[in-house]
């Protein structure tokens, strides 16, 4: 008589979906943290104001030093290579600016690096202002 033994498998835990999912988790929680960093721009000495609002966190944050240097998230531009960032940011009419000029920018400077956010489509510009 032919007997039959019964192999009994043991159970394995399977490694490659828990890597799937705790790198997913890793991506995500990367992306939420990225998030929560503030754009905290240059040290700028902003003109004051008595009417001075706080106004919801814009999509991009100028600033212009006394220079004349034109900076966005930590990266130079000049007015052309401005004019064409802010263009190519898919809607430029939904995009919104914050202007922040250091006390010392001359006004035509000021005045240049808000013709070119014109230029671009850009509609919704703020300025940047110190409360009182």
């Amino acid at each position: 008589m032919n007997r039959r033994y019964f192999e009994q498998k043991k159970g394995r835990v399977e490694i490659i979906p828990m890597i799937d999912i705790m790198l997913f988790l890793l991506v995500f929680f990367i992306m939420i943290t990225l998030q929560m960093i503030p754009d905290k721009g240059l040290n700028l000495q902003l003109p004051t104001s008595s009417e001075a609002q706080s106004l919801p966190r814009p999509h991009f944050t100028i600033n212009i030093q006394k220079d004349g240097s034109v900076n966005v998230k930590d990266h130079h531009y000049d007015l052309d290579g401005l004019e064409k960032m802010l263009a190519s940011d898919g809607d430029p009419g939904k995009t919104q600016i914050t202007i922040a000029a250091d006390k010392g920018v001359p006004f035509q400077d000021f005045i240049h690096v808000m013709d070119r956010c014109q230029k671009a489509g850009v509609s919704d510009i703020g300025i940047a202002a110190k409360s009182s």
